[in-house]
């Protein structure tokens, strides 16, 4: 007995293990896409994480006298959010706003839950942005998070969470959401830093030699704008409405804490504003330029075509063939003509440069 005993000790001791170096074992739905499953219990004294459980197995280890975080990476497996939204009793409105990826950002109120969703932007790959669906239910001692995709921005918050001392471990499960909403909303100052960055560098090369690529990068660049308007513009409003807390789904002391990420929204609409005026700015610049370029070579064709008007004028009369032109007969009639066209030649060219215009 003693020695069942002992090997299913070392069995767990094994199993903890492995959760530790592999995190991140994941199911697979219908479709064949992962999905990944990830549950964090914690209090001010205990801390616990369980990353590769059976979704029954997992929402058995829900302990509601503790904080529990359950994380779920891809919406393809519905049965498995259904068993999850049976546990929580969460209504089917909610449930099919949790797998519709094309909402805005907002905030719904239900009799038990919270439910709040967002894009979360956290990857860029030369110049395009990864925009990714990400969903929360937040009810009483636990946080349900949806992300459309594998891979986030919380592992800070993950590790975080394991210290004894963070303030996190003292909080409820408002705190946590809170944290989650201020990562995801402070990386948007990344991808504003970013667009910053592509702005000045088309500025630069338009400055230089505008080309084609220039205009394809703004309007590429307006379409983000435009994007990213609709994904900043309703947050704030999804923020003013759980800051209001009506149904003290958040505590009174974290309130100041959404006040705090509702400031940094409305300073991302306003850098959004700038920068969307300074991409129209842009514009203006690139067809501005290629005006003038365009406007420097029609120029300096009119003056070779001024040039050689009278030149031309000249020639065609003596392309005539006219037998009493006394030129053609002259031992000094071909070089006088040429002089002739030489001297005019010259003299436009000096009146050209005297006016400057070229």
């Amino acid at each position: 007995m003693k020695n069942t005993k002992a090997k299913r000790k070392a069995a767990l001791k094994h199993l903890n293990e492995q959760l530790t170096e592999h995190p991140h074992v994941s199911h697979t739905g219908p479709l064949g896409e992962k999905v990944i499953l990830e549950l964090i219990s914690y209090d001010d004294k205990s801390f616990a994480a369980y990353e590769n459980l059976p979704i029954d197995d997992l929402l058995k280890q829900c302990n509601l006298n503790l904080i529990n975080w359950i994380n779920v990476d891809g919406l393809s497996d519905e049965e498995l959010i259904k068993k999850i939204s049976k546990r929580f009793e969460l209504h089917y409105l909610l449930v099919e706003d949790i797998l519709n990826t094309d909402h805005q950002p907002k905030a719904d109120e239900y009799e038990q839950h919270l439910f709040f969703t967002l894009k979360m932007l956290y990857r860029i790959e030369g110049q395009s942005i990864d925009y990714e669906h990400i969903s929360f239910v937040l009810g009483k001692n636990y946080l349900l998070s949806f992300q459309e995709k594998e891979g986030d921005i919380f592992d800070n918050l993950r590790s975080r969470i394991k210290q004894d001392t963070s303030i996190i471990r003292k909080r409820g499960a408002d705190y946590l959401l809170y944290r989650i909403i201020d990562t995801i909303v402070d990386s948007y100052y990344s991808i504003l830093e970013n667009i910053g960055k592509q702005v000045e560098d088309i500025e630069e090369s338009i400055s230089n030699d505008p080309s084609v690529e220039d205009f394809q990068r703004i309007q590429k660049l307006r379409k983000e704008f435009i994007y990213l308007r609709k994904v900043v513009y309703p947050l704030r409003e999804a923020l003013n409405k759980v800051i209001k807390n009506e149904d003290e789904f958040i505590e009174d002391r974290n309130v100041k804490y959404f006040s705090d990420v509702y400031d940094h929204v409305i300073h991302l609409i306003d850098s959004l504003d700038t920068y969307k005026d300074l991409t129209s700015t842009l514009m203006d610049l690139y067809m501005n330029t290629i005006n003038y370029k365009m406007n420097e070579v029609m120029k300096l064709l009119t003056v070779i075509t001024t040039i050689f008007i009278p030149l031309s004028f000249i020639a065609s009369i003596y392309g005539m063939n006219f037998q009493n032109m006394p030129e053609l007969t002259s031992s000094w009639g071909y070089y006088g003509v040429l002089g002739l066209m030489g001297a005019i030649f010259l003299l436009m060219i000096g009146y050209f440069k005297y006016k400057k215009w070229f």
